[in-house]
């Protein structure tokens, strides 16, 4: 009578801690959805935001949303075959296997997982957005075309593209043109020679500059109260046979200021041809070291 009773109880108590079991494992995959669906949000919220300042499409950064459920119930997982006696053994194998498995793929892909973390960078600290006239380096300019987590797409002035790893933009100098304020300064410089007459030549490149059609008058109203000329134009140095004057000239963006400066070039040289200004023989030597 007495081992019957005990083998009952046995049984109710092995039932009671199955339920126990089921219990704690149905709770922690219930916990594990609920603060998954709380950073799906969170993280849906934040790479809608990244996308639209970046013009990209949101849906490139899914990638995020996916790898937040896969940790979450990767770790869920992990805690039930640990927390479970008769399962402790398979949780550490899994742990150890996942762990082996992590470093293989860590060491075979560094370069890919170097490119998508400096991508998640770009989206955060947004150096530059679609669109922008940027500089990288020493090497490439041109406009920003398309941003991936992989890499950047850069259509430079020829109309090539250039297809850059994130790792490698996150490692250089960028100059970004366009980013705050479009406006470009550009300087003009000519050479001309020393017994020209200089106040001339410098009213006739203020009403060239003044006349184009891409100038735009960038001063403020302290600058007008002071007097400042709508064209600053300054005396740099003295040459070797001539005098280098620096005019600075404002435009609405970068695509103007290339058209500006070159059809500037040449109309202040019909001027001075016309007026009998003329251009120092160091003129050619100043625009290789300028340029």
């Amino acid at each position: 009578m007495n081992y019957r009773l005990f083998t009952i109880f046995g049984v109710m108590l092995s039932i009671d801690k199955n339920w126990e079991q089921f219990i704690f494992v149905t709770g922690v995959l219930v916990v594990t959805f609920l603060v998954s669906l709380v950073l799906r949000f969170l993280v849906g919220r934040f790479t809608k935001g990244a996308a639209r300042k970046l013009k990209v499409d949101p849906t490139r950064y899914n990638f995020f949303k996916n790898a937040v459920d896969f940790i979450l119930f990767f770790v869920a997982i992990v805690v039930i075959f640990r927390s479970i006696p008769s399962l402790r053994t398979y949780g550490t194998g899994l742990l150890t296997g996942a762990g082996v498995l992590a470093a293989i793929v860590g060491f075979a892909s560094q370069s890919a997982f170097s490119n998508i973390i400096s991508g998640f960078f770009l989206v955060i600290f947004k150096p530059f957005s679609v669109g922008d006239r940027v500089k990288i380096g020493q090497s490439y300019a041109g406009d920003v075309e398309d941003i991936t987590l992989r890499h950047t797409v850069i259509k430079d002035f020829e109309n090539r593209r250039i297809i850059m790893p994130n790792s490698v933009i996150s490692n250089e100098t960028i100059v970004n043109s366009t980013s705050v304020d479009e406006k470009i300064c550009v300087f003009i410089e000519l050479a001309v020679a020393l017994n020209v007459n200089l106040n001339r030549a410098i009213a006739i490149i203020q009403e060239e500059a003044m006349k184009h059609r891409y100038y735009i008058d960038n001063r403020t109203d302290q600058d007008m109260a002071r007097g400042d000329m709508p064209v600053m134009v300054r005396v740099m140095t003295f040459l070797d046979g001539g005098i280098l004057l620096r005019a600075y000239v404002w435009t609405m963006n970068p695509s103007d200021a290339f058209d500006l400066k070159c059809e500037l070039n040449k109309s202040i040289k019909e001027r001075f041809d016309k007026e009998n200004i003329t251009l120092s023989n160091m003129q050619y030597q100043v625009l290789t070291k300028t340029s």
